[in-house]
C-alpha cells in the first residue's frame, strides 16, 4: 500500500494532554473491496450477490523512552468512529518481546493469530461454510498479549479478563455481568535438521461466564488445542492440522445435556505459479462427539457425525490489484446427517 498523507503530532488528545509526546508520523492507507458471492445448501439464500467495503487504516508508531509504541485503527464502512473494525497498540521491548493491547479486530497473539494457519491463495476451507475449524481461542477485543522469539522458538499468548465482546473506555469497568476470562498461549518452532518444515501448537481456556455450583461447570467454558505441521519447498506450501475443542455442559446431576465437543483434522496445499497467480486446494473434517444427556433423564446419547469440508481458491495480483476467489462445500453441517452446505465467492480489491 502507498501512504496517502503522514500527518505530524505533536500533541495528544483527551486525558493525554498532561504528558508530553514526542513528534510521530501517522500514515494513512485504504483499499476497496467489490465482491460477489453465492450461497446455497439446504439452509442458505442468496439475495443480493454484489457486495462492497472500502476502509482507511490509521497507524503510527514512535519512541516512548523504553520501547517503541505504535498505535493502529482500521474505520471501514458503516462504521462510526466508536465502531472500528480495529484498534490495537503495541510496545516492542527490543530484545525483551512485544506487548499488546488490542482493544478489538486486531487478533495479534495467541490462537486468535494462529487457529488455522494452513497455506491458502483466499480463505480458509471453513470460510462461511460448516461450523468453524474446532477451535475456540481467545477473542479479538480486550486482549493482553506479548510475543517474543527466543533461539528460534517463537511465543505468542494473550489474556482477556471479561471475554464478553465489550470494551471499556479507559478509567471504566464493565460492571456487574462482566466475568469470565480467557488465556491461550501458541509456540512455533522451525523442525531443525529440515529446511522449510515448521511445528506449531497451542492451547487455549475459556472459563465463560465463571459461575460455578457444587457439581459442574454451568458457565459453558471450554478448553482448545491446535497444532500445526507445515513444509515449504519452492513453489509448493503445504500442511496438516489437528485440533480439538470441549466445551463445557450444564448441571448433568440435575438433568442437564453436556455439550458435544468437537475434533478437527485439516490438510492443505497451495502452489505459487508465478508470481502473480497462485492455487490451492484444501479439506477438513470436524467430528462431532456423543452429546451425553443428564443421568436423570430417559433420552438417548447423540451419535458422533463427522463434518467435511471441501475448497478451491485462487489470487491474481497485477499492482495494487487483486482478483481472487473461493469456492468451498460442507456436507453434515453441524453434525446434521444430510445437511449441506456452498458458498462462492469473487473477490477484486484495489490497495492505494
Amino acid at each position: 500500500m502507498i501512504n496517502l498523507k503522514k500527518i505530524g503530532l505533536t500533541a495528544l488528545a483527551g486525558s493525554l494532554v498532561a504528558f508530553s509526546a514526542n513528534a510521530v508520523e501517522l500514515g494513512v492507507t485504504g483499499g476497496s473491496e467489490i465482491t460477489y458471492t453465492t450461497n446455497g445448501g439446504d439452509t442458505n439464500t442468496t439475495g443480493n450477490r454484489f457486495g462492497a467495503a472500502t476502509s482507511m487504516k490509521f497507524s503510527g508508531s514512535g519512541d516512548v523512552g523504553f520501547g517503541t509504541a505504535t498505535i493502529v485503527r482500521t474505520l471501514r464502512d458503516n462504521q462510526s468512529a466508536a465502531s472500528y473494525s480495529s484498534a490495537y497498540t503495541t510496545l516492542d521491548l527490543g530484545d525483551m518481546g512485544v506487548l499488546s493491547f488490542d482493544t478489538t479486530g486486531g487478533a495479534l497473539v495467541g490462537t486468535a493469530a494462529n487457529d488455522d494457519i494452513l497455506p491458502t491463495a483466499y480463505e480458509e476451507v471453513w470460510h462461511a461454510v460448516g461450523t468453524g475449524n474446532g477451535t475456540v481461542g481467545i477473542s479479538a477485543k480486550n486482549v493482553l498479549g506479548y510475543r517474543h522469539t527466543m533461539m528460534g522458538v517463537s511465543l505468542s499468548a494473550g489474556y482477556s479478563a471479561a471475554n464478553n465482546g465489550t470494551g471499556n473506555g479507559d478509567g471504566g469497568v464493565s460492571g456487574q455481568g462482566g466475568l469470565g476470562s480467557t488465556w491461550d498461549i501458541n509456540l512455533s518452532t522451525p523442525v531443525p535438521y529440515v529446511e522449510g518444515l515448521t511445528l506449531a501448537g497451542g492451547f487455549a481456556e475459556n472459563q465463560g461466564t465463571g459461575l460455578k455450583s457444587s457439581v459442574h461447570d454451568t458457565a459453558g467454558g471450554s478448553k482448545s488445542w491446535t497444532s500445526h505441521l507445515l513444509y515449504v519447498t519452492g513453489p509448493w506450501s503445504m500442511g496438516v492440522r489437528m485440533a480439538a475443542n470441549q466445551k463445557g455442559s450444564t448441571n448433568i446431576v440435575a438433568g442437564g445435556a453436556s455439550v458435544a465437543g468437537e475434533a478437527a483434522t485439516a490438510g492443505s496445499v497451495a502452489y505459487n505459479v508465478n508470481d502473480a497467480l497462485t492455487v490451492s486446494y484444501a479439506q477438513q473434517d470436524v467430528e462431532y462427539d456423543k452429546n451425553k444427556v443428564g443421568i436423570l433423564t430417559a433420552t438417548a446419547d447423540t451419535a458422533a457425525v463427522t463434518e467435511t469440508s471441501r475448497a478451491f481458491n485462487a489470487a491474481y495480483t497485477m499492482g495494487a490489484a487483486t482478483i481472487r476467489g473461493t469456492l468451498s462445500k460442507a456436507s453434515d453441517v453441524a453434525g446434521v446427517t444430510g445437511n449441506k452446505d456452498e458458498h462462492m465467492e469473487i473477490s477484486l480489491v484495489l490497495s492505494f
